[in-house]
Protein backbone atom coordinates (compact mmCIF):
# COMPACT_ATOMS: atom_id res chain seq x y z
CA UNK A 1 0.00 0.00 0.00
CA UNK A 2 1.23 3.60 -1.22
CA UNK A 3 1.34 5.97 1.86
CA UNK A 4 0.73 9.07 0.37
CA UNK A 5 2.22 12.22 3.05
CA UNK A 6 -0.21 15.67 3.15
CA UNK A 7 -0.03 18.69 5.09
CA UNK A 8 -3.10 20.74 6.63
CA UNK A 9 -2.92 24.21 7.12
CA UNK A 10 -5.54 26.87 8.41
CA UNK A 11 -5.45 29.86 6.00
CA UNK A 12 -5.86 33.80 6.84
CA UNK A 13 -9.60 33.37 6.24
CA UNK A 14 -10.21 30.98 8.47
CA UNK A 15 -10.95 28.04 6.08
CA UNK A 16 -8.19 25.23 5.83
CA UNK A 17 -6.18 23.74 3.33
CA UNK A 18 -4.47 20.11 2.36
CA UNK A 19 -1.99 19.04 -0.06
CA UNK A 20 0.47 16.62 -0.74
CA UNK A 21 4.30 16.88 -0.57
CA UNK A 22 5.07 14.94 -3.26
CA UNK A 23 1.75 14.85 -5.99
CA UNK A 24 -0.49 17.71 -7.11
CA UNK A 25 -3.19 16.92 -5.45
CA UNK A 26 -5.13 19.60 -3.31
CA UNK A 27 -8.09 20.27 -1.38
CA UNK A 28 -9.77 23.38 0.59
CA UNK A 29 -13.03 23.52 2.45
CA UNK A 30 -14.20 25.49 5.65
CA UNK A 31 -13.33 22.60 8.04
CA UNK A 32 -10.27 20.06 7.88
CA UNK A 33 -12.90 16.68 7.21
CA UNK A 34 -14.58 19.35 4.47
CA UNK A 35 -10.62 20.14 3.10
CA UNK A 36 -9.62 16.28 3.31
CA UNK A 37 -13.01 15.07 0.86
CA UNK A 38 -12.07 18.12 -1.40
CA UNK A 39 -8.70 16.48 -1.97
CA UNK A 40 -10.36 13.30 -2.35
CA UNK A 41 -12.71 14.37 -5.14
CA UNK A 42 -9.75 16.25 -6.55
CA UNK A 43 -7.96 13.11 -7.09
CA UNK A 44 -10.25 10.91 -8.09
CA UNK A 45 -11.29 13.99 -10.68
CA UNK A 46 -8.20 14.10 -11.98
CA UNK A 47 -7.83 10.20 -12.56
CA UNK A 48 -11.50 9.99 -14.44
CA UNK A 49 -10.32 12.46 -16.53
CA UNK A 50 -7.06 11.27 -17.34
CA UNK A 51 -8.60 8.14 -18.27
CA UNK A 52 -11.08 10.20 -20.05
CA UNK A 53 -8.63 11.90 -22.28
CA UNK A 54 -5.69 9.30 -22.50
CA UNK A 55 -3.19 11.23 -20.88
CA UNK A 56 -0.95 9.79 -17.68
CA UNK A 57 -1.75 10.00 -14.02
CA UNK A 58 -0.04 8.36 -11.05
CA UNK A 59 0.24 4.49 -10.61
CA UNK A 60 -1.05 5.08 -6.72
CA UNK A 61 -4.33 5.86 -7.42
CA UNK A 62 -4.93 2.13 -9.29
CA UNK A 63 -4.35 0.74 -5.91
CA UNK A 64 -4.67 0.48 -2.28
CA UNK A 65 -3.28 3.86 -0.64
CA UNK A 66 -3.51 6.00 2.78
CA UNK A 67 -3.10 9.48 3.00
CA UNK A 68 -0.95 10.58 6.02
CA UNK A 69 -2.24 13.77 7.36
CA UNK A 70 0.54 16.00 9.39
CA UNK A 71 -0.95 19.62 10.88
CA UNK A 72 0.77 22.49 12.29
CA UNK A 73 0.23 23.45 16.25
CA UNK A 74 -1.32 26.45 15.54
CA UNK A 75 -3.91 25.11 12.66
CA UNK A 76 -4.44 22.32 14.92
CA UNK A 77 -5.36 24.89 18.27
CA UNK A 78 -7.73 26.93 16.38
CA UNK A 79 -9.65 23.70 14.91
CA UNK A 80 -10.48 22.62 18.00
CA UNK A 81 -11.27 25.56 20.10
CA UNK A 82 -13.11 27.35 16.83
CA UNK A 83 -15.06 24.28 16.82
CA UNK A 84 -16.26 24.13 20.16
CA UNK A 85 -14.66 20.81 20.60
CA UNK A 86 -12.21 21.83 23.13
CA UNK A 87 -11.38 25.08 25.37
CA UNK A 88 -8.62 27.04 26.27
CA UNK A 89 -8.93 25.31 29.72
CA UNK A 90 -9.39 22.01 28.43
CA UNK A 91 -6.39 22.45 26.64
CA UNK A 92 -4.47 23.27 29.48
CA UNK A 93 -5.32 20.13 31.26
CA UNK A 94 -3.91 18.73 27.49
CA UNK A 95 -0.89 20.45 27.16
CA UNK A 96 0.32 22.11 30.01
CA UNK A 97 0.26 25.41 28.78
CA UNK A 98 -1.37 28.05 30.71
CA UNK A 99 -4.63 29.74 28.72
CA UNK A 100 -2.88 32.71 28.35
CA UNK A 101 -0.34 31.92 26.32
CA UNK A 102 -2.34 29.24 24.19
CA UNK A 103 -4.73 32.13 23.82
CA UNK A 104 -1.67 33.91 21.96
CA UNK A 105 -0.86 31.24 19.99
CA UNK A 106 -4.69 31.19 18.66
CA UNK A 107 -4.25 35.07 18.21
CA UNK A 108 -0.90 35.15 16.10
CA UNK A 109 2.24 34.57 18.62
CA UNK A 110 4.22 31.82 17.36
CA UNK A 111 5.11 29.38 19.61
CA UNK A 112 8.90 28.10 20.31
CA UNK A 113 9.94 24.72 19.35
CA UNK A 114 9.59 23.75 22.93
CA UNK A 115 6.20 24.87 23.30
CA UNK A 116 4.83 23.22 19.64
CA UNK A 117 6.34 19.71 20.91
CA UNK A 118 4.25 20.09 24.15
CA UNK A 119 1.24 20.75 22.28
CA UNK A 120 1.73 17.80 20.06
CA UNK A 121 3.16 15.31 22.43
CA UNK A 122 -0.45 16.42 24.36
CA UNK A 123 -2.53 15.84 21.55
CA UNK A 124 -0.79 12.44 20.89
CA UNK A 125 -0.99 11.27 24.90
CA UNK A 126 -5.01 12.45 24.60
CA UNK A 127 -4.90 10.32 20.94
CA UNK A 128 -3.60 7.29 22.75
CA UNK A 129 -6.21 7.92 25.56
CA UNK A 130 -8.92 7.44 23.21
CA UNK A 131 -7.14 4.66 21.37
CA UNK A 132 -7.35 2.63 24.38
CA UNK A 133 -11.06 2.96 24.97
CA UNK A 134 -11.96 1.72 21.37
CA UNK A 135 -9.31 -1.15 21.38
Amino acid sequence: MTTIQAIIERASDGTYTVYCKDQIFSGAGATIPEAKADMIRQMEFYKATALEEGFKYPAFLDSDYEIAYEIDAVSLLKYYVGSGIFSLAGLQKVTGINQKQLWAYLNGTKPRKTQRERISHGFRRLNDDMSAIFA
